[in-house]
């Protein structure tokens, strides 16, 4: 295995003293992989998946994986019943204890695991913003939260200044995932130790001190903020967060506890992989003084004739699309019809490559149910649905059609969850799944 960093390993000693070596030796074993179930799915509970064990302690819907399974290569995966996370990187949106209502901002987003578990707290009420800079990243982000069926989230692809500027004292509740060095990455990824520099824990940490501050912009009075990092070092973690608090004194540490983890310490709490099942992570909380009112939501408009019939016409085929809904507003982005939910904020200006609920494509006397609409159902919403056992759904993540005695748009399922859309007639159903997430699996 490639040797760990000289600089790293000198610093580490002084961080740990006695404890060091049995850090050391964590580094060198097998890391854990885990998984996190998503309440979204009926039918996705860890009883019914083969290759999970125990719980992850610090987070309910947390599943270890036995070794040597490949859950990522189930259909299960692609109907969004799971989420493939590392354990430790479930403790900082537990910390953030989002609350079903809130309006929250993941604001380094990507690859999606974090804004998942922030969608599955707020339970379809409220509104995620979910932020990645890098265009590339943010359509992963996009589609992870796509795949899992969140209703209620806008992802956005802007700088967090740009942010800034339009979202003043807006959120309830902001998780800044750090951009880092890494450290906590050297046991599942040993190619990482390869890129760190010993420069590099001072460089992040003053990339990390300018996202805080845009972020302390944007959190409202009464509001709370959590920052987190996968790395071990001082300068990266708490020195960034007693830097943060001499320059903004109107926020103070909040402590808080993780079951099988502890308490944190002044707000900040560290999950090292010698005393947890689990990678290395850091993560702190912060309240914003004073109290506000929730921020102003945006007027619901009047829905005009044209967008009342096209959503006559999504009823005949999904009837219970609005389920869970809360007072959603409509926008037409392109041909793409999308429903955002009421505590939205305005986000004219920025580049959104997902906007709440995509709805349909509208076409001339024609509507095509969006591949989003189909993620975020449950087999009963739709006016039809078809069952597939799973080499049947493999199939049909791999492009095949299939045969169907149903005529129209049918939600495509595998126990209960959706695959996507199909539209039979002639007694085929043709596949409707977008050719960018098909999978390539032998059966």
């Amino acid at each position: 295995m490639t040797s760990l960093p000289a600089p790293f390993i000198e610093s580490t000693r002084a961080l740990l003293g006695d404890e060091a070596a049995p850090f050391f030796r964590a580094l060198e074993a097998p890391f854990a992989a885990a998984l996190r179930l998503n309440p979204r799915r009926d039918g996705a509970e860890a009883a019914s998946l083969p290759f999970t064990e125990d719980a992850v302690p610090w987070c309910p819907a947390g599943r270890y994986i036995r070794p040597g399974a490949r859950p990522g290569l189930s259909p299960l995966h692609a109907a969004g019943a799971y989420y493939i996370q590392e354990a430790s990187a479930m403790a900082p949106a537990a910390a953030l204890d989002v609350r079903p209502g809130e309006l929250a901002l993941d604001l380094c987003a990507a690859p999606g695991g974090k804004s998942g578990q922030i969608a599955a707290a707020l339970e379809g009420r409220g509104a995620l913003v979910a932020n990645e800079p890098d265009p590339a990243r943010a359509r992963l982000l996009a589609a992870t939260l796509e795949r899992l069926g969140v209703p209620n989230a806008l992802v956005t692809n802007a700088w967090p200044q740009e942010l800034a500027a339009r979202f003043p004292e807006t959120f309830d509740a902001i998780l800044v995932d750090a951009p880092c060095s890494g450290e906590g990455m050297f046991r599942r990824e040993p190619e990482s130790r390869l890129e760190w520099r010993e420069g590099s824990p001072a460089g992040c940490a003053a990339r990390q001190a300018g996202i805080l501050d845009q972020a302390a912009a944007m959190l409202r009075p009464g509001g709370r903020l959590v920052y987190s990092t996968c790395t071990f070092n001082r300068a990266e973690n708490e020195d960034t967060v007693s830097a943060f608090l001499d320059r903004h004194p109107d926020f103070a540490p909040e402590d808080f506890a993780l079951p099988g983890v502890g308490a944190s310490e002044s707000g900040c709490l560290r999950l090292w992989p010698h005393r947890v099942r689990g990678d290395g992570q850091f993560a702190a909380r912060l309240r914003k003084a004073g109290s506000s009112a929730p921020a102003h939501r945006p007027r619901l408009p009047r829905v005009d004739r044209e967008t009342q019939a096209r959503l006559a016409a999504l009823h005949e085929i999904a009837p219970g699309w609005a389920a869970g809904l809360e007072e959603a507003r409509f926008l037409l982005r392109g041909d793409t019809l999308c429903a955002l939910p009421g505590a939205l904020p305005d986000f004219s200006g920025l580049r959104a490559l997902r906007c709440g609920l995509h709805l349909c494509r509208l076409g001339r006397g024609y509507i095509e149910p969006d591949h989003a609409l189909a993620m975020a159902l449950k087999a009963k919403e739709a006016a039809q649905a078809a069952e597939f056992d799973e080499a049947q759904a493999l199939r049909l993540l791999s492009g095949e059609t299939a045969e169907s005695a149903l005529r129209g748009w049918t939600l495509l399922t595998h126990r209960g969850m959706p695959l996507g859309w199909g539209k039979a007639s002639g007694g085929v159903m043709k596949n409707h799944i977008p050719k960018g997430l098909r999978i390539h699996i032998n059966t």
